[in-house]
């Protein structure tokens, strides 16, 4: 069993050293009481027995106190992470030193560990010698998005009768930041917004010409003017032209955080998923010079205007990694932001709300050219995998999902329906850091091809 010092069930003595509050605790309450009932007998009727008794149980008592008493002013614990942040599925690590400056050794020592990170450890028994030093790591994987923290740490310890237990907590902590994972998602693409002469231009034009610099197959919101016809002709599929200064539209990232939409548990969640694929596509867009805004409806609204650079990449996610469900609907969302977005922009909606009550509400911003993609989670085949079942929801729902999926082809509107088979694939894996990876040669030899970053140590203890 796990002691704490905070919840000793015994009268505890407490007092400071510089950087580590101490706390001696007696365990055995009725020796000192034993003890002055012998030493009353003794004085009264003096009998040998009696001295021997006093010496045996007051030698002891004088021996644990000054035993605890060493470990208190003798115990270090020196505690470094690696790592100030991480993605999902990545590594965190944490080496460890335990040193005994002392005389007296330290029979056991248990390091307990008041870390709030999900599913990390680092409770340790172990023991230490006069004057020497213990050092191990300990390694762990995030499995939970969100900001969490690396200590206060304890350490607890006892004189070899067990009469005493010293305990000294660390208070030092660390904030330790969980992102959601960003992966690879070839297979989506992102409708784009803007048209030539409008709009604003890329950064990168010198100036407007209407010049055709490559061909690219048509996407749904493209206009029909710029349709290539003789490359169309050629390869039986409509193809537009790009233009050397073709207007970059912004990203507008609007994620569905309402929480009676969603569908599934953990990393199997609608939730995790649409945070994974909101995270992705920013990663995407800021990688290829959009600017990036993101809108997402939970217990607080998150609301970060489109700009770009690694500033905005930290922000969109951090604000991703503590977001949390809230009550707001995406209809309620669509209709209040309309007017914050700009003509030609890209808006993408991640939801799993497959009834599509929302289209209505979408309707006025595409008349207002905003080029929408809408990425559908499959809400009823997510409900199914929770339920350990590989049947699909009830007809009712899945006929809803597939009238808004028609609703959305009508408008012209790219969509792509996700299930919760995203992350199954190996490459779409998250979590890369502090891992390794090897490669096999022909002759059987491993090479690795990933290795864990060595990145400076910092301490907490």
């Amino acid at each position: 069993m796990t002691l704490s010092p905070r919840s000793a069930p015994w009268p505890a003595q407490s007092v400071m050293r510089s950087d580590v509050e101490v706390q001696l605790t007696l365990n055995l309450r009725l020796l000192p009481a034993l003890v002055a009932v012998v030493l009353l007998f003794h004085l009264v009727a003096p009998y040998r027995g009696w001295m021997i008794l006093l010496v045996a149980l007051g030698g002891a008592l004088a021996i644990g106190y000054l035993w605890v008493g060493s470990l208190a002013r003798s115990l270090r614990l020196s505690r470094e992470m690696r790592y100030g942040w991480a993605q999902v599925g990545d590594r965190v690590e944490e080496r460890f030193e335990l040193t005994n400056r002392g005389v007296l050794p330290a029979l056991w020592v248990q390091v307990a560990d008041h870390s709030t990170t999900p599913g990390y450890q680092v409770e340790r028994v172990s023991s230490v010698g006069s004057r020497d030093s213990t050092r191990w790591r300990v390694k762990g994987a995030c499995t939970q998005r969100g900001l969490f923290n690396l200590g206060p740490t304890s350490l607890l310890s006892s004189d070899p009768l067990g009469i005493f237990t010293v305990a000294l907590h660390y208070p030092q902590s660390m904030p330790f930041m969980v992102m959601p994972p960003v992966i690879s998602l070839p297979s989506i693409e992102v409708a784009p917004g803007g048209r030539a002469g409008q709009a604003r231009p890329k950064a990168s034009a010198l100036e407007r010409t209407v010049s055709a610099a490559m061909v690219r197959e048509y996407v749904p919101g493209d206009s029909w003017r710029w349709i290539h016809w003789r490359t169309t002709a050629r390869v039986d599929a409509l193809h537009v032209r790009l233009f050397d200064s073709v207007p970059a539209g912004d990203w507008w990232i609007l994620l569905d955080m309402d929480r009676h939409v969603q569908a599934g548990e953990g990393m199997g969640a609608t939730v995790e998923h649409g945070v994974i694929l909101a995270a992705s596509l920013a990663d995407r867009g800021l990688r290829a010079g959009k600017e990036v805004g993101l809108v997402a409806q939970g217990d607080d609204l998150v609301w970060l205007h489109p700009q770009g650079g690694q500033g905005r990449r930290y922000g969109i996610l951090r604000a991703l990694a503590l977001i949390t469900t809230g009550e707001l609907s995406l209809s309620r969302v669509l209709a209040q932001i309309g007017p914050a977005l700009g003509r030609h922009s890209s808006l993408i909606i991640i939801t799993p709300d497959v009834g599509g009550e929302w289209i209505k509400d979408l309707i006025p911003l595409i008349r207002r050219d905003i080029v929408p993609t809408v990425l559908l989670l499959d809400r009823p085949a997510f409900a199914a995998r929770q339920n350990g079942s590989v049947r699909l929801d009830s007809d009712a729902r899945r006929t809803d999902a597939r009238r808004t999926d028609a609703h959305l082809t009508e408008l012209g509107v790219v969509r792509y329906v996700i299930g919760p088979g995203l992350l199954d694939a190996s490459q779409m894996r998250p979590g890369r850091r502090g891992h390794w990876e090897w490669r096999v040669t022909g002759t059987g030899r491993g090479v690795p091809v990933q290795k864990p970053q060595d990145m400076e140590w910092r301490s907490l203890a």
